[in-house]
């Protein structure tokens, strides 16, 4: 038995954890969009899922981890209206669909690697799996569960028993609240689609034969086929944002336990809050959006915004400022500065008194991953009086295999020697000034530094900078 204790979204409360197959954990995470480049809030979801995969593999179980790109499908209005998401930065950017959807996939993957994430095993795509969304549909069709309209196939939710139990829907609520318009021939306004059809006055760049006509595969569909393709027909976990709750994955579950004739398709589902940004859901629709860059180009380690998200539970919404960043911050460097005193401890190690401590930290882990007291344990030990450095050494390389926050390897600030090119220029006219004692101007360049928060630091081996 793991130990492990997981909140399911499905059934509300706290389960004990057993793989379906002993000793193999196969996860599936709802990946990114790539229209646009993914902001701090994106990152929660798969900060969230890294976490879960390393105490999964603390536990002693080998994970199976997939991560889906979306690059086609999933429209402005996740109840199947307005344009795909894809097709309209297409456009307005004047480029190839492709193109898009590759640029900001390398930066998302680059910006889970700089917050310390571990690369998922299989990261498909949507585009490149076509035919099984398409045998899916044919499946489902077969068995009843759809009717075509002019704008597509679509799944008929009123042929699924259980199609309100995830998200505890009133679904006779919605038929009488029902807009009209959208998708005007739906039956429900649940019913969602499983195969599109482009308005004959449209024209797409992602297009592709099918049953129904020439047109792109549902959103929802995409990670039903993905998720079987490479777990089977049934797994274990499946892991996706709150706002995923109602429709995407609610969709899911209809479509791919109609198609498979299995319940539960997925044993646990799991699912991660929002980062509020100064009171609201950070959005890309709404402008209020910060980068990784942007954290990096203020001096912030990117591992300190993971230090920051393991400040908080992954189900609470957990509110980003610019101070709590900066605490954070500080937080990470005072850690790593304490770790690189320790791993060059030597000395004897008795495992007998780092127990305690472990069990301390498995227990907040079991305890549906309660990053925040894990983290606790670690100060705890990073400050004890009562081990040795050795052995507070050995306990902290442990947890990090969890925490991921490179302390084997990460260098204290005050060891750091930033580079820009720019500004080491004006740090080097600066020092020639010095030397040939045009305090006036090196007194300008100072203060031209410090007005884009770069401090100085002169000592006899030269002068040093980093942002205030």
């Amino acid at each position: 038995m793991s130990g492990l204790q997981l909140y399911d979204t499905r059934t509300r409360r706290k389960v004990s954890f057993e793989p379906i197959e002993p000793g193999h954990a196969r996860v599936y995470s709802c990946g990114p969009t790539v229209y646009s480049a993914q902001h701090i809030g994106n990152l929660r979801p798969y900060l969230f899922a890294d976490l879960l995969r390393r105490s999964l593999e603390t536990e002693g179980l080998r994970v199976t981890h997939v991560i889906n790109i979306t690059d086609v499908g999933h429209l402005t209005d996740d109840a199947d209206a307005g344009e795909d998401k894809m097709e309209m930065a297409a456009r307005k950017a004047g480029r190839r669909a492709g193109e898009i959807a590759a640029e900001y996939e390398a930066q998302w993957e680059q910006d889970c690697r700089r917050v310390g994430c571990l690369p998922p095993h299989v990261t498909p795509r949507a585009s490149e799996h076509v035919p099984e969304q398409i045998a899916m549909a044919r499946a489902l069709e077969e068995k009843g569960y759809t009717y075509a309209i002019s704008d597509g196939l679509y799944f008929d939710v009123s042929k699924f028993s259980a199609y309100a139990d995830l998200a505890r829907l009133d679904l006779a609520g919605q038929e009488a609240g029902a807009r009209i318009g959208d998708v005007e021939d739906k039956r429900h306004p649940a019913d969602f689609a499983l195969w599109k059809l482009p308005a004959e006055d449209v024209r797409r760049q992602q297009e592709w034969d099918s049953p129904w006509g020439r047109g792109f595969p549902g959103w929802h569909l995409e990670c039903s086929a993905m998720s079987v393709k490479y777990l089977g027909t049934t797994f274990d976990i499946h892991t996706g944002g709150v706002d995923h709750i109602p429709v995407h994955h609610t969709n899911e579950i209809a479509q791919s336990e109609s198609a498979l004739d299995v319940h539960p398709w997925v044993n646990i589902w799991m699912h991660e809050e929002f980062l509020d940004f100064r009171g609201e859901k950070m959005s890309k629709s709404t402008g209020n959006i910060y980068l990784l860059d942007d954290l990096v180009a203020q001096g912030i380690d990117p591992l300190a915004y993971r230090y920051f998200f393991l400040q908080a539970h992954y189900r609470q919404q957990q509110t980003f400022t610019d101070d709590a960043l900066r605490a954070a911050a500080t937080g990470y460097a005072r850690l790593v500065g304490l770790a690189a005193e320790l791993r060059e401890a030597e000395g004897p190690v008795d495992r007998a008194k780092l127990e305690p401590h472990w069990e301390g930290f498995r227990e907040a882990l079991r305890d549906d991953l309660n990053a925040p007291r894990a983290v606790a344990v670690a100060w705890e030990v990073a400050r004890s009086e009562e081990l040795s450095p050795a052995e507070r050494w050995a306990l902290l390389e442990g947890f990090d295999a969890v925490l991921g926050l490179d302390l084997a390897n990460a260098v204290p600030r005050a060891e750091r020697r930033e580079s820009d090119p720019r500004i080491d220029g004006l740090v080097a006219e600066r020092e020639a000034a010095r030397e040939r004692r045009d305090w006036a101007e090196a007194d300008r360049l100072r203060d031209l530094l410090a007005a884009e928060g770069i401090l100085l630091e002169d000592g006899p081996e030269g002068t040093r900078w980093h942002r205030a």
